[in-house]
C-alpha cells in the first residue's frame, strides 16, 4: 500500500458544504486538491481556494457539468494529464428536486438521477483506469441516510441515494484485487446550504428523529471520509457508513 503522501484528490460538489470540509480535512495532508464544482459563479470556489491557501495546500478549482459522461471523461484525462494521476476522488456532487411522487415531474426525476447518480458512474468510470494502473486508489460516494429508509418527497433523491450504495458495492468488488477500495458515507440530517432552506418547524421535526439530538455537522462527515482514505481503512471496502447520530441504526 502507498503512503498517504502526496496524493491527488478530485472532490466534486467541493466549493461548499461536505465538499468543502472534506478538502479541508485532506489539506492535513501534503495533498493536491481538484475542487469540482456547477455554481453559477465561482464566489464559493474562491472562498474554498482562500481557506486552502491559507493552510499552504496546492489546489485548483474547475466549472464542470459532472452529469455529462463526455464532459467528465474529457476533465479528468485532463487532470491526468496535469497531474500524473487522481489517488482520491470524492463523489459528492449532488441537488434535490423535492416534491411527492404523484406531482413530480419527469424533468425533477431525471435531473436528481443524473446528477447524483449518474455522475458518480461518470467520474468513477473516468480516473478508474489510471488507478488500475497505479494499482492504489479510494473512492469515497456520498449517499444519504434517506437511500436507506426513504423520506415522502423525495422517491428521486432516495433512489439516487440508494443506488449509490449498490455501485458501491459491485464496483468495489470489481477493482479490490488491483489496491483500489470503495466506499460510500451516508450522512443525516447535515448544517448545510441544502438544508438551510428548510423551515424552522421542519428542522426541529428532524431534529426530534436524532437520539443524539442535533444536526450534523460538515465536518462530521469530513472525518468519516478522511478516515475511509486513510492507511487506517486499507482493509476496509463496499462499505456503507452511516454518519447521522442515531437516526438510522
Amino acid at each position: 500500500m502507498k503512503p498517504s503522501e502526496d496524493r491527488v484528490i478530485a472532490i466534486t460538489g467541493g466549493s461548499r458544504g461536505i465538499g468543502r470540509s472534506v478538502a479541508l480535512r485532506f489539506a492535513a495532508e501534503n495533498a493536491k486538491i481538484i475542487i469540482v464544482h456547477y455554481d453559477p459563479d465561482e464566489k464559493a470556489a474562491d472562498e474554498t481556494l482562500e481557506l486552502l491557501a491559507k493552510k499552504k495546500t496546492q489546489a485548483v478549482s474547475r466549472k464542470l457539468d459532472v452529469s455529462s459522461w463526455q464532459d467528465a471523461s474529457a476533465f479528468f484525462n485532463e487532470m491526468i494529464g496535469e497531474f500524473g494521476k487522481v489517488d482520491v476522488l470524492i463523489n459528492n456532487a449532488g441537488i434535490t428536486r423535492d416534491t411527492l411522487l404523484m406531482r413530480m415531474s419527469e424533468q425533477e426525476w431525471d435531473s436528481v438521477i443524473q446528477v447524483n447518480l449518474k455522475s458518480v458512474f461518470n467520474c468513477t468510470q473516468a480516473v478508474i483506469r489510471s488507478m488500475m494502473k497505479e494499482r492504489y486508489g479510494r473512492i469515497v460516494n456520498i449517499s444519504s441516510v434517506v437511500g436507506q429508509i426513504g423520506n415522502p418527497g423525495q422517491a428521486n433523491y432516495s433512489a439516487s441515494k440508494a443506488g449509490i450504495m449498490g455501485f458501491t458495492k459491485t464496483v468495489a468488488r470489481e477493482v479490490a484485487p488491483r489496491g483500489i477500495t470503495v466506499n460510500a458515507v451516508a450522512p443525516g440530517f447535515i448544517d448545510t446550504d441544502m438544508t438551510a432552506v428548510l423551515s424552522e418547524k421542519v428542522r426541529e421535526g428532524f431534529v426530534r428523529q436524532i437520539p443524539l439530538g442535533r444536526m450534523g455537522d460538515p465536518e462530521d462527515v469530513a472525518e468519516a471520509v478522511h478516515w475511509l482514505c486513510s492507511d487506517a481503512a486499507g482493509y476496509i471496502t463496499g462499505q456503507v457508513l452511516h454518519v447521522n447520530g442515531g437516526m438510522y441504526m
